[in-house]
C-alpha cells in the first residue's frame, strides 16, 4: 500500500498493512516566512517517511492591533472578523500551498488550529481569561463568535488549498478549565468549528489536550478522527474511545518517553501501542507535540518498530 491507500483504509475502516505513522513538534520558526516553515517541514516529512503530515501552526491567532491585553469588555468588542488571507496567516497558507504541490499524489497533510478559546487565551487573555468569564461573559460570548467565525474561514480555506483536514486543539482538562467552563465557552464553539467544516476533509482531527479530560464531552464532535493523550496516567485508552464512537483513534505514543528512554525500550513501547490500537480505525501517533531535541535516532526507531509485523 502507498501512503495514500494507507489511510484511506483507516478512514473507510479496512484493515491495512501497518498503521499510518507521524510525529511532530514545533520548529520555532515563527518569526520567519511561509517559504522557509515548508522547506523544513517538508524536509522533516521525507526524512523520517511518515505516513502522513500534521502541518504545524506557530503564527498566532492575529489579535486586534494595539491590543497588549484583554481585561475588559471593551477589549473583548475588538475581536471581530476579518479576511483570513490578509494577515499573519498569510505565510501559513503560503507554506500550506508549497506543501500541497510536493506532496500531492504521494501523501496526506493536515494543518493544525487552536480552537477559539485558546486563540484567545494563548495571545493576550492568559491571566485574565478566569476574570472575564466571571465578570464579563456575554462580551466573552461575543468575542469567541467572531473568533470561530474567523477559525472556520481559516480552516475552509486551508482545505480548499489542498489539506485533507484540520487538526484542532481543544483544552478538555481539569487542571485546565472546570467542567462547567468547558461546557459553556469552550466546547460549544469547538462544536462549531468542527461542524462548519465536517464533510469538506477527510481527515478532520479533535485533539482533545490535557491530562485529566472530560472525554466523554467530546465524543459528539463530528470529526473523523480523535487525538488525546490515550497512555498518560489519566487515559483514556483507545479502545474505551473506539466502543463508543465510529470515528478513528489517533495515540499509542507516550510523547513524554521520546526523550528519556532508549530505542530498545521504545520499540516495546511502540509494539504495546499497535496493539492497543486494535488495528482497524488506528493512527499511530504521539499524544501531544514530543520536544524539540530528540534524537534522530529515536524517531527513526519508532517508525520503524511502527512497521514490524
Amino acid at each position: 500500500m502507498n501512503k495514500i491507500e494507507r489511510v484511506d483504509g483507516v478512514l473507510q475502516g479496512k484493515d491495512v498493512d501497518y498503521p499510518p505513522i507521524s510525529l511532530w513538534y514545533h520548529f520555532g520558526v515563527q518569526h520567519g516566512g511561509g517559504e522557509q516553515f515548508a522547506r523544513i517541514t517538508l524536509e522533516y516529512f521525507q526524512h523520517y517517511d511518515f505516513d502522513f503530515l500534521k502541518v504545524m501552526n506557530d503564527y498566532y491567532y492575529p489579535t486586534p492591533k494595539g491590543l497588549d491585553t484583554v481585561r475588559t469588555k471593551a477589549d473583548l468588542q475588538k475581536f471581530t472578523t476579518f479576511d483570513v488571507e490578509r494577515c499573519e496567516w498569510r505565510e501559513q497558507f503560503k507554506a500550506l500551498r508549497i506543501i500541497s504541490r510536493e506532496l500531492k499524489g504521494r501523501a496526506y497533510f493536515i494543518d493544525t488550529v487552536f480552537d477559539p478559546w485558546q486563540s484567545i487565551r494563548r495571545s493576550v487573555a492568559g491571566e485574565n481569561m478566569e476574570h472575564l468569564v466571571k465578570d464579563e461573559p456575554d462580551a466573552l460570548h461575543a468575542a469567541l463568535t467572531a473568533v470561530t467565525e474567523n477559525l472556520i474561514a481559516y480552516s475552509i480555506k486551508a482545505i480548499e488549498i489542498g489539506a485533507a483536514g484540520v487538526f484542532m486543539s481543544v483544552p478538555a482538562a481539569k487542571e485546565i478549565v472546570s467542567r462547567d467552563v468547558f461546557l459553556t465557552f469552550v466546547k460549544p464553539y469547538a462544536e462549531k468549528v468542527f461542524s462548519a467544516i465536517s464533510g469538506l476533509g477527510r481527515m478532520n482531527v479533535a485533539h482533545i489536550h490535557g491530562d485529566d479530560l472530560y472525554m466523554d464531552d467530546c465524543l459528539d464532535f463530528p470529526v473523523n478522527v480523535f487525538s488525546w493523550w490515550d497512555r498518560g496516567p489519566q487515559g483514556p485508552s483507545m479502545d474505551h474511545v473506539k466502543q463508543r464512537v465510529p470515528s478513528c483513534v489517533m495515540g499509542g505514543i507516550d510523547q513524554t518517553l521520546l526523550t528519556r528512554r532508549s530505542p530498545d525500550f521504545l520499540k516495546n513501547h511502540v509494539h504495546e501501542g499497535v496493539a492497543l490500537g486494535g488495528g482497524r480505525r488506528f493512527f499511530m501517533a504521539n499524544g501531544c507535540s514530543i520536544d524539540t531535541w530528540v534524537s534522530p535516532e529515536i524517531v527513526r526507531a519508532v517508525v520503524a518498530a511502527s512497521r514490524e509485523k
